[in-house]
């Protein structure tokens, strides 16, 4: 087992992809997800919820894929809901290399702006299969960029939205120190972890399903009180399973 191409293959985008089925109609997601965030002892707390749709499609751009997630959804924060979009964009070289094209995903909703890649190659899917204990590895931090240590694990497989579905969970953990991209009057000083699972289909090596935990621990640097502070990041992706009549519609092998 290569660590490496492994790793790279699940956090990086890093796959080619034929078009198909997914082209022409995008693969449509429900997603969820719940911010929360408390600084000292209960003086301040926030906490926000996500509720929406998301359609993820494929296009050949020359010798480039391109790979364009779309979300709606409600944005309620305990005494309004207002109505939200978001878009992520991506461009896959020949080489597999993914250069990330467009960043309009505030709320981190996309499937393209996950731990968790989208889709998976071959060989990628194939090591999954044969991966037996725990895979150690470094994990660049989202927010800092600093360096989380964790594992890599297959688990228990299993049926999502009628598709057989290959399962993998991860943990990682680091030290954080920084301002928060979304609290940049915040200076923190602590932890940062993260967890997650996800399930990509046997057959298509697309992903149908995660969920995904981003904790921050620690205290503000910038407040004479050193206030313990505590964020929380939830999220839920699930593949949507395809209408009667989109399964009429679709072309036979």
């Amino acid at each position: 087992m290569k660590r490496a191409p492994l790793v790279a293959s699940l956090f990086l985008l890093a796959v080619l992809w034929e078009p198909g089925a997914l082209a022409r109609a995008g693969q449509v997601y429900t997603v969820a997800g719940r911010d929360s965030f408390s600084i000292g002892a209960g003086d301040i707390q926030s906490e926000v919820s996500y509720a929406g749709t998301q359609t993820l499609t494929l296009r050949r751009r020359g010798r480039l894929t391109r790979l364009r997630a779309r979300v709606s959804y409600q944005r309620s924060d305990g005494t309004a809901s207002t109505p939200a979009s978001g878009d992520y964009v991506a461009d896959v070289l020949p080489t597999g290399e993914t250069l990330d094209s467009a960043d309009n995903d505030p709320d981190y909703l996309t499937v393209l702006n996950q731990p968790f890649a989208a889709r998976l190659d071959a060989a990628t899917l194939r090591d999954l299969r044969h991966l037996r204990g725990a895979l150690p590895f470094d994990f660049p931090s989202p927010i800092t960029g600093s360096a989380l240590h964790g594992y890599l694990e297959h688990v228990a497989d299993g049926p999502v939205g009628g598709h057989k579905a290959l399962g993998v969970r991860f943990e990682a953990a680091g030290p954080m120190k920084g301002a928060l991209p979304d609290r940049p009057g915040l200076t923190l000083e602590g932890t940062i972890s993260m967890r997650g699972t996800a399930y990509y289909d046997v057959a298509s090596a697309l992903l149908l399903a995660l969920q995904t935990t981003v904790t921050i621990e620690g205290s503000v640097s910038n407040r004479a009180s050193k206030d313990p502070v505590k964020i929380v990041y939830d999220r839920t992706i699930r593949a949507r399973e395809p209408s009667a009549a989109q399964t009429a519609r679709s072309p036979q092998p």
